[in-house]
């Protein structure tokens, strides 16, 4: 489990396809202190440490993996989002995240607005009914808030904190975004489903 709390910027170093692809991410984090089997969220993507060295780890990307993220647009250079997996007693500041994108959303709209950016996004039609107003969404594991919502389009405000500690001020109209719906969404859905 995760926060959306962003706690370094990582860079794609290799991309290598094996059977499945292997990535390796450079990382601010002490790699001495990542176990073989640690997991870290790497743009909301919950990935499986299977090596490690002194300023990178790496894990493999299954092809199911590949097809329901962004994973298959990243590039070696790529800057990446990374979350080390909760532990208890760590402070929960955004919301709970499990790290299993559920689809990729579109940035289809961008505006600055003093010196925050307002970014509209795209979510597939069979995730825009879990995103509400004011609810939470994980969007390349940065745990946000929901502005607005227009059928499958909605708005997201990132201040300037938000834009230096994460990759979003890389953000451009075009990108595609893992999306993670909140947890609490998906069971009312489901709960309703047998009301």
């Amino acid at each position: 489990m995760f926060t959306g709390i962003i706690t370094d910027i990582g860079r794609v170093a290799q991309l290598e396809q094996r059977g499945d692809l292997r990535a390796r991410i450079e990382t601010g984090y002490d790699t001495k202190g990542i176990a073989l089997g640690a997991s870290i969220a790497s743009d909301g993507v919950c990935l499986t440490v299977i090596e490690t060295g002194k300023d990178w780890y790496d894990a493999e990307i299954s092809a199911e993996t590949v097809a329901k993220t962004n994973l298959a647009d990243w590039t070696v250079g790529r800057r990446v989002n990374l979350e080390r997996a909760l532990k208890v007693g760590d402070e929960l500041g955004g919301h709970i995240v499990s790290g299993h994108v559920d689809g990729v959303a579109e940035i289809v709209g961008m505006q600055d607005e003093g010196d925050s950016t307002r970014v509209t996004l795209r979510a597939p039609e069979h995730l825009a009914r879990f995103i509400a107003p004011k609810g939470s969404v994980a969007l390349n594991g940065t745990s946000l808030t929901v502005n607005e919502v227009d059928g499958c389009d909605f708005g997201i405000n990132f201040i300037p904190h938000t834009k230096e500690a994460t990759t979003w001020g890389d953000a451009k109209a075009g990108d595609r975004i893992n999306l993670e719906i909140d947890t609490l969404a998906r069971y009312v859905a489901r709960l309703q489903e047998f009301s």
